[in-house]
């Protein structure tokens, strides 16, 4: 099975998916952990391109290019390969965070770049999606308590930062039996749970 964790950064959605890897190894499941961009060396190189602030007036569409470029890279040399092996994969974002900012904050076109990313990845999709809603302000909250150096996307304003939530709100509209929402602006702990049981429900499905 492969799970995406997506959302605003300062949604703890990292937090959560580490909680739930350990969880899942407890009841015997193989679990692999990943994020994008990266997870494989190429991968990584392009990350680093592009959340650089030398990349500072990047080209909204060489911006988009590259994470998809990065994405491919990632799902044929880590996310299908250990599917093969029975592994759950759980990614920290995959397509719907391009769909998200670079599609709806940047302008691009939502279903543009939904349909393209389909398009590119030859129909892969996620088997569930969790997007962690949160407020730009309680996100911005938690960041400013966090000691971290912020990428170029962090610096962006309150608008990009709307933006990117109204679209990733309209994907899951769109995509509900994909994608759940997870109410991010509950307690770590909470959160946890909620992310534990509508994955541990989706197994259920899936074994049938």
């Amino acid at each position: 099975m492969f799970i995406t964790i997506e959302g605003m950064d300062g949604s703890g959605k990292t937090t959560a998916l580490q909680k739930v890897k350990e969880h899942l190894e407890s009841l015997n499941y193989k679990v692999i952990m990943t994020r994008e961009p990266g997870g494989v060396q190429i991968s990584e190189k392009i990350r680093d391109l592009i959340l650089s602030k030398s990349g500072e007036g990047m080209e909204p569409w060489t911006e988009a290019l590259l994470f998809i470029a990065a994405r491919k890279e990632h799902l044929e040399k880590v996310i299908k390969p250990n599917l093969e092996k029975g592994y759950i994969v759980i990614s920290d974002r995959f397509m719907d965070s391009t769909t998200a900012y670079q599609g709806g904050a940047r302008g691009l076109g939502v279903d543009y770049l939904n349909n393209l990313q389909k398009t590119i990845l030859k129909g892969f999709l996620p088997d569930l999606t969790l997007y962690f809603k949160l407020s730009f302000e309680e996100a911005e909250k938690r960041l400013s308590n966090r000691s971290y150096e912020k990428n170029r996307l962090d610096e962006e304003g309150k608008k990009f930062k709307e933006d990117v939530k109204n679209a990733f709100e309209e994907l899951a509209k769109k995509e509900p039996q994909r994608i759940k929402v997870i109410d991010a602006e509950k307690t770590p702990e909470e959160v946890f749970i909620q992310t534990k049981e509508v994955i541990l429900e989706k197994i259920k499905l899936w074994k049938k």
